[in-house]
């Protein structure tokens, strides 16, 4: 084996033709007692496998296939009731290029330097000037690039199928500007968690999610003689000595009972990010605070840095924190639905799905934002309501494209595009947090976007809906865990009859609201949870290009690894990376020596 840390590209590439995204592994956590020091390795193991994967999802399941099929014995631990991660709630687009069969057949023209070019161009930004590649860590991307095709392939041949035969660049951003890379996954016959049920049998070849990428998966690790070990939750991570020596195996609760599992080659962290551990996404934005609950891919899985905490309680360091708060692509978002607490637009739960008694309630979808207004915690307008997510870099988004040319910056139309920012900015109190969002409409709106306001649409029992005869009972009612203050109701009232004096004009003059359409002003009225959804993470540990930890003197951490949104330095959205990049850890955690 090659020595740590120095394992060249071409080394990279001869393992096994092989080596070297909003989202999204296994959901898991470190328990409430744990701490920031470092366990002291057992006495006795209950259990041994070379290759210990800490997740299911998009980063732990090609990880655990790959060294499984090399030769490795393999264990994956997943905290919840079901394998997938965030990766399995996803729309399942999946931006792989650098010259895959796809492209080859269809003709574009791509290859790893081309997909290097584009995901380290300095000089892309977005309309409101924040940059999409500028902070990726080259070597990362290097392996990334020299290993998308080949992560392409390693899916196809686990049955993995695609809804469009020619890549595109619809969806997901900072795929790269140059060529169409983007790839749709079929669900197939695959039983949606978001419903319980498959699709309609004449849309399960159209239809994309992540059921048809996590299932197929799940069934080829299976199949590999891969063990998944489902509801056992990963609580420490063992080193030799406390901050140095090689990593040798986790420990891990199971039902009340602990258990300790050796790994004789190996460690992958995929535990899936930290965007709902709210005091370690502070790190990052002091504005994220408890009220930014409602996390896409929850309440199936959650991203609580678990894999971070325990490795960086063996030393690890952090990388690439400023693509956490970039303010490009879709890290936070618009809520797409109202009046339920995970709002975000691509994931609707209902019903008959098994973690519908979680989620509580499906949400309405937002058709036209003329239909409500904004409100803060005080009952007033912020900003104008139509405004749009963060923007990111897709295929062919800046024409005419010259690479690594300040020529592209000026030729962006210039958008402040402060939705977000506005909405985040808080009541003036001296706290952090903006607070709830809430979106006032009237019966009116209710009919002409043909919602049903009760449950199990809404979720009045948790207070993330409210409804009355009138406005000013209507910020009365409002009062639940995250509303710190009251809302004052001759607030919203004026609130109201300002905004249905800008509809009588045909003008907003506070927001410049597009011709503002409808008045409120027909009983019942209606509040309705609308605050930002945290989507993904995109800063987490350390590593190099052969995804190995790496501790703060940027010294390997022997025998640990990492990939996906647990990982830093990598500031694309979705499920590519993480897929690459477990892909890459996989085949070099094959490649250690057993102990």
């Amino acid at each position: 084996m090659a020595t740590k840390g120095k394992v060249s590209r071409r080394d990279l590439l001869k393992q096994a033709g092989l080596t070297g995204a909003a989202a999204a592994a296994g959901g898991l956590s470190l328990s409430s007692d744990a701490s920031a020091q470092a366990a002291t390795p057992p006495t006795r193991w209950d259990r041994e496998t070379d290759v210990v994967v800490i997740g299911s999802g998009a980063t732990g399941m090609p990880a655990a296939i790959t060294a499984r099929e090399a030769g490795s014995s393999v264990i994956i631990v997943e905290a919840s009731k079901d394998i997938g991660g965030h990766a399995i709630c996803s729309g399942a687009n999946i931006p792989l290029g650098g010259g895959t069969s796809v492209q080859k057949k269809a003709g574009i023209a791509d290859s790893p330097d081309l997909v290097f070019r584009d995901l380290t161009d300095w000089s892309v930004v977005q309309p409101n000037g924040a940059p999409d590649y500028r902070y990726n860590d080259h070597e990362i991307i290097r392996a990334f690039a020299d290993n998308c095709a080949h992560t392409f392939e390693f899916l196809v041949g686990r049955g993995v199928k695609f809804v469009n035969d020619t890549p595109d660049g619809r969806a997901g951003s900072a795929h790269g500007n140059s060529v169409p890379r983007q790839m749709h996954v079929a669900v197939l016959d695959w039983p949606q968690v978001q419903t319980g049920q498959p699709v309609a049998a004449a849309d399960r070849a159209t239809a994309s999610n992540g059921n048809g990428l996590m299932r197929p998966l799940e069934a080829a690790a299976r199949k590999a003689g891969v063990q998944i070990l489902l509801e056992h939750r990963m609580t420490a991570i063992y080193r030799e000595h406390p901050q140095s020596g090689r990593v040798l195996g986790i420990a891990v609760s199971n039902n009340g009972r602990t258990l300790n599992i050796r790994a004789r080659k190996a460690v992958i962290v995929a535990t899936g990010g930290v965007s709902g551990n709210v005091h370690f996404r502070r790190m990052f934005d002091p504005r994220l605070t408890e009220e930014y609950c409602g996390l896409a891919g929850m309440p199936w899985s959650n991203q609580d840095a678990s894999g971070e905490l325990a490795s960086m309680a063996i030393g690890a360091s952090l990388w690439g924190l400023a693509n956490f708060s970039s303010e490009t692509g879709s890290g936070l978002t618009k809520p797409g639905k109202i009046g339920c607490q995970y709002g975000y637009v691509n994931l609707t739960w209902m019903p008959g799905s098994p973690v519908f008694d979680e989620a509580r309630a499906s949400g309405l979808r937002v058709r036209d934002w003329q239909n409500v207004i904004m409100v803060n915690m005080l009952g007033k307008r912020f900003y104008d309501e139509t405004g749009d997510d963060f923007t990111g870099n897709q295929y062919n988004q800046i024409k005419p494209y010259d690479p690594a040319s300040y020529r592209n910056a000026k030729n962006v139309a210039y958008n402040p595009n402060n939705f977000i920012n506005a909405a985040l900015a808080g009541i003036g109190d001296g706290k952090n947090g903006g607070g709830p969002i809430w979106a006032i409409f009237d019966a009116d709106a209710a009919q002409r976007e043909k919602w049903d306001p009760k449950p199990p649409n809404v979720d009045t029992g948790a207070g993330f809906f409210f409804s009355a005869d009138s406005i000013d009972a209507l910020a009365s009612k409002i009062q639940m865990k995250h509303q710190r203050v009251p809302m004052p109701p001759a607030t919203l009232r004026e609130t109201v009859a300002r905004y249905n004096s800008f509809v009588d004009a045909g003008k907003d003059t506070d927001f410049e609201k597009p011709a503002p359409k409808y008045r409120i002003a027909k009983a019942p009225f209606y509040a309705a949870w609308a605050t930002p959804v945290i989507h993904d993470t995109r800063a987490g540990l350390r590593i190099n290009a052969n995804c190995q930890v790496m501790d703060m003197n940027g010294q390997v951490i022997p025998s640990l690894y990492c990939g996906g949104e647990s990982a830093g330095g990598f500031s694309m959205h979705g499920l590519a990376r993480c897929l690459c990049q477990g892909y890459i850890a996989g085949h070099r955690a094959h490649a250690e020596h057993i102990t």
